[in-house]
């Protein structure tokens, strides 16, 4: 149990190492714009749009789920209305960025390790070095940009489907009034909760793209190899958005004046 515990922290911490390096490579190349800008928009497409459903999926039931809880857990010395405070900052600042991210990360990060994976062992990424481009421009650039554009975008939406949710089950279920639930929304709302949400989703972006393309360029192995590298992007993907989570919590919550 120790040499296996003992492993994975190991393996956890690397996979931390080759994203930094893979972050800095990332911005050293990033004055290539030639190389890297005709795929930015590629990527854009590809890692944002095409994750907005699942995004808007887990995003709905989450809303409706804590409206539930909300209203389970109050007694009546506490007044209803607060459901819809409880529903709008636990969406915004922790359940919509987090959930999107883990749920992104087996997507985006399997994906991405994947496709650079299969580069790697099939020789294309060598062949890209023949040809005389800078691989991290061409393939890790254009993806940790839109890693960093895409996400907020998609835990924006992911922030007003899970709020509309809660309302609407609120309504619909826990016989509550429109005006209730806005109340509680409106009574404790800081703009303050958007921001905070919208840039750990950047982070996460960041961090998932990252080690992403890292364990795809480090892939060994053939097919097995990219296997490996999809479940360990996935895996060092979730570890690090646990990581930034209580990061951003330390950093910019701790001894916020209320």
């Amino acid at each position: 149990m120790i040499e296996s515990i003992g492993r994975y922290t190991r393996e956890a911490v690397a996979g931390l190492g080759s994203a930094g390096r893979m972050i800095v490579s990332a911005v050293r190349a990033s004055r290539d714009v030639r190389t890297w800008g005709p795929h930015a928009t590629e990527q854009m497409m590809k890692l944002g749009v095409g994750s907005l459903p699942i995004g808007i999926l887990i995003a709905c039931f989450t809303g409706i789920v804590l409206a539930l809880l909300a209203s389970y857990s109050f007694t009546n010395a506490v007044p209803r209305y607060l459901v819809g405070t409880l529903v709008q900052k636990t969406v915004m600042m922790e359940l919509a960025p987090v959930l999107t991210g883990l749920a992104l990360a087996g997507r985006v990060g399997a994906n991405i390790a994947a496709e650079i994976g299969t580069m790697r062992v099939t020789e294309q990424v060598d062949a890209l070095e023949t040809l005389a481009y800078d691989p991290i421009a061409y393939l890790v650039t254009p993806r940790v940009l839109a890693g960093l554009v895409m996400f907020p975008v998609v835990v924006g939406v992911a922030m007003m489907v899970g709020l509309g949710a809660g309302w609407l089950a609120s309504m619909g279920l826990l016989d509550m009034s429109s005006e209730q639930f806005l109340k509680g929304a409106r009574f404790f709302f800081s703009a303050f909760d958007v921001r905070y949400g919208l840039v750990k989703a950047a982070s996460f972006g960041v961090a998932v793209t990252a080690v992403g393309c890292a364990a795809g360029l480090e892939t060994r192995g053939g097919a097995e190899g990219v296997g490996a590298a999809a479940t360990r992007a996935v895996v060092t993907s979730a570890v690090l958005i646990l990581v930034l989570d209580a990061f951003w919590a330390v950093v910019w919550l701790l001894g916020r004046p209320v």
